[in-house]
Formats: C-alpha cells, structure tokens, sequence
C-alpha cells in the first residue's frame, strides 16, 4: 500500500505533517517523529519581533560592554517571551536535516517587507526543504483590500527572494477567501495551508492577569478546513494543506478526499504523543485495505465528482438542505 504523497514539489513517505509547535524545538523529538511515519515537519515559528530584541539586546551589550543580563533583563523585559535568535533557529534547520531523512519545512512571521526577503534567504541557506509564511493584521486603519494586497506582495517577494517552494498560511477571516486564494495562486503560491490557529487570550477576571496559552484543537476544528479544503480543489493551483482538528484516520481520509495534499497535526500529538502518529498511520492503512484504495493518490480530490460545478450554488443548496426542517416519515 502505497502512503506517499507529494506536497510543495516533494515527495513524501505519508500525507501525515507535523505542524508547527513547541514539539519541533527538541531533535530527539524530530526523530522520533520521522521513526513514527511523519512524512515532514514544520518548525515552530521565527517572529520578525524576536529578531529585533535579539540585535537590541547585542547593540546594548556593544554599547554598555560591563552591563549585566539583569541589567538587559530590566531594559528589555519581553526578552523573556521573546528569547529566540535568528543564528540558533538557522542552526536548527540545519541539525534537524542532518537529523532526519524527511523534509524539514520552515516557519516564518514578519511584519516589515525588508525582512521578509532576508529572513527567508537566510532560511533558505540553512537548508531548509520549503518555506511557511504567514501575516496576522492588526492595524485597524488598513482596509480589506490594503490586507489582501499586502498578503500578495509578500509572497511575491518572497518568492523572488528564495528558490525552495512557498506555501502561505491563511485566516478564514478574509472578505472573500477563494478570491484571496485565486490571487496568491496568480502570484506563485507553491501551497497554501488552512488554517491558521490565532491567539485568543484569556484573562482571570480576579487579579486581571492574561492567560496566554493556546488551547489545544479539537475534532471539530476540522469542519472548517474541509469545507475550503473542498471549495478550492481544482480550482487553483497550489497545493492544498489542512491543519485544525486532525486527530484520527477518519480525519486524514476525509481531508484527503476533497482534495488536501497532506493533513497537518500538532494538538493531537501533544495531547498524545508523538507515538499517536503510528496509530493513525496504522488505521489508515486498515481503512484503505478495506474499502480498497491501494495508494494515498486514488483518495485525493475524489470527492470532486460529487459536487456541482457552480460552487455557489452547491453551498446555498447544502446550506438550505442542513437548516430545512425535514418532514418526519411514517
């Protein structure tokens, strides 16, 4: 039975990705990843903001040459959070594809255009496969259509800037995200990953303090990226990825049906571990065998025949038939 897929111009062993978390930051955990099935590995993620503390921080030291941690500590308190240098991160890609046979894929966040374009040569140099990047707006004065612009002319220098493949994590908060995506596909987008996970705060309503933890994913994160997932197929050009709620085999087949290249999964990992990868590869194989598909290749997109070739009128037909009441038989 053959699992291998191809994704951003690779081949991989399994559509089964590990997508960026704290779980990438150690090598041991990277290698037992790739002895558990996992077809690739995304890194966590390099912020532009933790780039900048770190030359700050070095232009202080080459400033005040006596001056103490503490005394960095007191000028700089987001170093704490913040703590990550771009050197040990380049370092990183390169240990981890020197570690591993599967392809390592980088993770980066950027707010400037400049460093977009250094960041992710640098990246490249260090050896990394292909190249995530994504871009959380936050600036209220900027329209929609300022937003989707930006998002395009970073890919697109991006792209000019390095050789290896490119994939973009998308929101689904955009105005009209198959738009969105037909433009990043007309700018050159290897992949495009669905969905990015944003940080939702919570606060304790007694000492007022913020909970910055990222909850975990559930099962039923998935619908989302399935609906998109089956939306688009066939109709750009980049390779589609899912990510949110990939916990089972159900879950990779069903993703893989309505056309996803690969199923990114991070939560169902750290919730139970990273041996979890076999058992889904292992009931993956099981289902296969049973409803006989020989190859990972003859469940993608096949879910497509089943759809209208008018898009939006399928989604208001489903959408009419889901909330009609249905009239009890007998």
């Amino acid at each position: 039975m053959n699992l291998e897929t191809k994704y951003l111009n690779l081949t991989l062993r399994s559509p089964l990705v590990v997508s960026a978390s704290p779980l990438s930051q150690s090598l041991d955990s990277i290698k037992r990843m790739e002895d558990c099935g996992a077809g690739a590995i995304v890194l966590y993620s390099l912020f532009e903001e933790q780039i900048r503390v770190e030359q700050q921080i070095l232009h202080y030291y080459r400033e005040h040459p006596t001056a103490t941690p503490a005394d960095a500590l007191t000028l700089f308190p987001t170093q704490r959070q913040f703590h990550v240098h771009l050197d040990d991160y380049l370092k990183h890609i390169s240990s981890a594809k020197d570690a591993v046979a599967i392809p390592v894929i980088a993770s980066l966040n950027c707010k400037s255009l400049g460093n977009w374009t250094d960041f992710a040569q640098q990246i490249e140099q260090a050896g990394a496969d292909a190249l995530n990047i994504y871009h959380v707006p936050t600036n209220m004065d900027q329209s929609a259509e300022q937003i989707e612009a930006m998002c395009v002319t970073l890919l697109k220098i991006v792209k000019a800037a390095i050789k290896i493949p490119v994939a973009v994590k998308l929101s689904p908060y955009f105005t009209n995200l198959a738009n969105m995506a037909r433009q990043l596909d007309f700018a050159g987008a290897d992949g495009l990953v669905l969905f990015n996970r944003f940080y939702q705060p919570d606060f304790d309503p007694v000492t007022l303090e913020l909970q910055s933890d990222i909850p975990l994913g559930t099962p039923s994160d998935s619908r989302l990226p399935l609906h998109w997932i089956a939306i688009l197929y066939g109709y750009v050009k980049p390779d589609l990825a899912a990510t949110g709620g990939i916990y089972s085999a159900e879950d990779v087949i069903k993703m893989l049906m309505v056309g996803a290249r690969v199923t990114m999964l991070a939560s169902a990992l750290i919730r139970e571990g990273i041996e979890h990868l076999r058992t889904i590869e292992r009931d993956m194989r099981l289902w296969m065998d049973q409803n006989d598909y020989d190859s990972v290749a003859g469940l993608q997109g096949i879910l497509r025949q089943f759809h209208s070739q008018n898009t939006g009128t399928f989604e208001r037909a489903e959408y009419i038939r889901a909330v009609t009441p249905q009239e009890r038989k007998g």
